[in-house]
């Protein structure tokens, strides 16, 4: 019986272990940004996977529309691909942040490839836009220890969420904003996407039609919509060796 539930015990444990690597409020594994103060009014729009055509662009006329500035957190590939767009999302006034430049499931990485990926990133941003915020999202949200150990290492500060929008399985409008609407409570950090890692110029349609049905109807309910920098107790600094 002792072997049995010691066995029990270790799957347990393996399986919480896992289930920390990739979940978006989990800090098991080290501190991470997921939301603002419970309750509070504000809300965070966070845009992953740019930058893409044509739908960031897209997504800038809406939030220029409404006045309300957002997160981006840019794969390095294409803000190498793309420059324009990204410097078009920077001189909007919106934040810039690092995710990565290829993409990959970091749990995966080792710790050279690791730091190879965020640098590349980061030099891809520092040409493309200049200075931009020091925040980082792991794609998929997969981390461990080393992961943000690195990350602190860089200066980065690690961002997840705690409102997924599911738009990333190709719902329709309707679907993201109900998937938000039942999760959002104040203080929320949500993730959408204005790209995909598969290619540029992934349709992005629907996640641009439920932002701009969104921004308006949480407007009109006292509902505030900052960077994740205004949402964070205070803001972080540059990037090492961007100047102020």
């Amino acid at each position: 019986m002792l072997p049995a539930l010691i066995g029990l015990t270790a799957a347990a444990a393996a399986t919480a272990a896992g289930y920390q690597t990739m979940s978006p409020t989990g800090q098991w594994y080290g501190r991470t940004f997921c939301r603002g103060s419970a309750g509070s009014r504000q809300i965070a729009l966070t845009f992953d996977d740019g930058p893409n055509d044509p739908h960031t662009l897209k997504l800038l006329d809406v939030l220029a529309k409404h006045n309300v500035r957002a997160t981006f957190f840019m794969i390095g590939r294409y803000v190498q691909q793309r420059p324009d767009i990204a410097r078009a999302v920077a001189q909007a006034g919106h934040v810039v942040g690092n995710h990565t430049f290829t993409h990959p499931l970091l749990i995966f990485k080792s710790e050279l490839e690791t730091r190879t990926e965020l640098l590349d990133c980061r030099s891809a941003l520092q040409d493309a836009v200049g200075e931009h915020s020091n925040l980082f999202r792991p794609p998929r949200g997969g981390r461990r220890p080393a992961t943000l150990r690195i990350a602190r290492d860089l200066g980065l500060e690690t961002v997840m969420w705690n409102v997924p929008s599911g738009d990333w399985k190709n719902l329709p409008a309707s679907a993201i904003e109900k998937n938000i609407a039942q999760r959002l409570r104040g203080g929320d950090v949500v993730l959408l996407h204005d790209g995909s890692h598969l290619a540029m110029g992934f349709d992005r349609a629907q996640t641009v039609i439920a932002t701009a049905n969104l921004i308006p109807q949480y407007k009109d309910e006292g509902y505030e919509f900052v960077t994740v920098e205004k949402m964070m107790p205070c803001r972080q600094p540059l990037t090492p060796g961007i100047s102020e």
